[in-house]
């Protein structure tokens, strides 16, 4: 017997409230890397180039993690699944600690990419689960919820660490310069381990977090034929099979690294143009306001006033707008076009999920693992944003943006809606 929507509405509330509380905590341990990039160029002395592996060694852990995050969910279900998640990520929280006492910035990757391991299976079980709880042509609405969750951590995340452990930023550097070697060596070794304390809180939380998901009464659901649309689907062998899975893959790798450099990357691009740290260090924060706004308005206008895919061509227009307004002005006017990417940006990973996935029935958990390998996106392009900005300048690397905005307006148009090659 099928449950009523007023039924199904009840019976998915608590579900997605746990779910919610789990998009806060790791959107705030995510969205630390717009604070921990300057904060790793000053303590650990970097390029802005070397500065930017912080993003690629937390998000190249999807593509490594992410079969064998299917491979796990397989085994323990969504929801011991997020459990292990959650306990993956603390053990890389705890690897902050010998790092920050060693200063040894390798060791901080390391943990960065713990964490991100944890996040793969997290977010392997949790975005196929918010897409399955309910009708299929409202799942952008419900990820667009849970993307409030996360992006209002990722708001305050960077504010809360930069009191932490920029709170002096532009005193410090100011006195490094007139410091010798060694009063500079223990200076920045100081610098270093103002990470430990709020990150042994965070491995702290992490752990009760999981127990807590562990005795939750989060139910399993499972991808049958009717809640992803797997009709269509039998005359399918493999993954690769489906268009709209793997070009929604490739859209989603080039959104995920448009979607880092936009809020990883501005706080350095402020301090850049001469925008003193204590301003700068609110900037990943504005970008994440902005996608908050646009989270809103996909709840309050998917599907009743436009589709997914409309709000997904929406945004591709904006962002290539934005960008190009980003790259020819200059001064806090050309900060505030990259802070509103948030709102061109803040639709499209809602909106391509449900789009690629659909008809996939028994290659969901497959197909899931793919666009969450796709994450990896995160790491190469904002790479290329610190390399290009080293030889040219940080206002014009962002013209990298471009061609991923146009990838995205594509896969709105006329990608999704292929069944066949």
């Amino acid at each position: 017997m099928k449950n009523t929507p007023a039924q199904s509405s009840r019976n998915s509330f608590l579900p997605m409230l746990i779910i919610g509380i789990l998009f806060f905590i790791f959107g705030f341990v995510t969205w630390l890397n717009g604070i921990l990039i300057p904060y790793f160029k000053i303590a650990c002395e970097l390029s802005n180039f070397e500065a930017t592996f912080v993003a690629f060694a937390f998000y190249i852990s999807y593509t490594l993690m992410a079969l064998p995050s299917a491979w796990i969910l397989k085994k323990t279900g969504f929801k011991n699944g997020m459990m292990v998640g959650l306990w993956v990520m603390a053990a890389g929280t705890l690897i902050f600690v010998p790092a920050a006492l060693s200063r040894t910035y390798s060791i901080f990757l390391t943990g960065l990419f713990v964490m991100g391991a944890g996040l793969t299976v997290l977010q392997t079980a949790s975005n196929p689960y918010i897409t399955i709880l309910g009708p299929a042509e409202s799942a952008a609405r419900r990820i667009s919820i849970m993307g409030i969750f996360n992006k209002l951590a990722g708001a305050a995340a960077p504010l809360i660490m930069a009191y932490f452990i920029l709170h002096d930023g532009d005193s410090f550097v100011t006195g490094l310069a007139n410091m010798g070697d060694q009063e500079k060596a223990l200076a920045l070794d100081g610098l270093a381990r103002r990470v430990i304390a709020p990150y042994v809180v965070m491995s702290v939380v992490l752990f009760v977090l999981g127990l807590g998901v562990r005795f939750s009464p989060l139910p399993e659901v499972e991808a049958d034929e009717e809640s992803v649309e797997s009709h269509d689907n039998t005359e399918h062998h493999s993954i690769f099979a489906f268009p709209q899975l793997i070009l929604g893959v490739l859209t989603l790798f080039l959104y995920v690294g448009a979607e880092v450099i936009a809020g990883d990357t501005i706080i350095r691009y402020g301090q850049s143009l001469g925008i003193a740290l204590e301003t700068a260090k609110a900037f990943t924060t504005y970008t994440l306001i902005a996608m908050v706004a646009g989270y809103i308005v996909g709840i309050i206008f998917i599907p009743k006033y436009i589709s997914q895919h409309k709000a997904l061509l929406i945004s591709a227009i904006l962002g290539i707008i934005f960008t190009t307004f980003a790259v020819f002005t200059s001064g806090m006017v050309s900060v505030l076009f990259i802070a509103l990417l948030g709102l061109a940006n803040a639709l499209v990973w809602p909106a391509i999920w449900p789009l690629a996935i659909a008809g996939l029935g028994k290659f969901i958990k497959t197909g899931s693992a793919l666009l969450i390998m796709a994450i990896a996106g995160g790491a190469i392009l904002p790479l290329i944003w610190g390399k290009l900005a080293d030889v040219w300048t940080n206002t014009s690397a962002y013209s990298i943006l471009l061609p991923c905005y146009v990838v995205i307006l594509l896969y709105a148009w006329k990608w999704h809606k292929m069944r066949k090659w």
